[in-house]
Parts: C-alpha cells; structure tokens; sequence
C-alpha cells in the first residue's frame, strides 16, 4: 500500500479523532482533496530522487525537473495548514514540534529509494 496514501490518513485521523474540528471541515475537506489529488505526481517525483522530505514534515525540491517545484510549494502549503491545525487542538505545541513529529514518522513509513533528512541536516537516501 501507497506510505503516502496512509501518512495522509494519519494527519487526518488526528485532526478529527477528537471530535474537535479546528478548521471549518469544508477547509479541510479541500485541503484533503488537493492533497490527495497531487499524491500520484508527489510519489513519482520522490521515486525519481527529485523530491525528498526533510527533518522539518515538509517535502523540498532536490532536482527542479518536471513541475517539482510547484508541487513541492502547493504540497508544503497545505501541510503548514494541517500541522497548524494540529498545534492548535493539541494545545501547548507548535506547528514546527508538529511538523518534526512528523518527519519521524515519515522516516519510519517511506519506501526504500525515498530521499530524507535527517536532524543534522544530512540527506540520505533509505
């Protein structure tokens, strides 16, 4: 099964689990659907080694082919909304605790041939 496909059902299982919606669910709702609609071209530029995800929860640009970049941009917007939502049902932590909290858990669920980094800011490729 697609790591992403589950990372992204993840981030919303915590932003509704509670019962405490953050954001309106129609705010949500659409950044679920674009997050979802840029997956497929998001995973075929992480498998081509042009995009990797970095020790902060965010994907960013190791080889400007194809559209990377804008999807990169579009996919990080979107994340900084999730990751704010989440700080702020959560209580006591920042988006930034919340992205990085993240970035673990992408580290442990991408496939073999994703680029990551880590806390150093090292790259490496699993």
């Amino acid at each position: 099964m697609n790591f992403s496909f589950l990372r992204y059902g993840l981030l919303f299982a915590l932003l509704f689990g509670s019962g405490v919606v953050v954001l309106r669910a129609q705010d949500l709702g659409t950044v679920k659907a674009r997050m979802e609609q840029r997956l497929p071209a998001l995973d075929a530029l992480r498998m081509k080694g042009a995009v990797g995800e970095n020790n902060r929860g965010f994907t960013e640009v190791r080889q400007a082919v194809d559209n990377a970049p804008a999807i990169v941009a579009e996919e990080n917007r979107d994340r900084e909304t999730v990751y704010a939502a989440i700080a702020k049902q959560q209580g006591g932590v920042t988006a930034d605790q919340v992205g990085r909290a993240r970035a673990r858990q992408i580290v442990t669920q991408s496939r073999s041939g994703v680029w990551l980094q880590r806390d150093s800011g090292e790259w490496y490729q699993k």
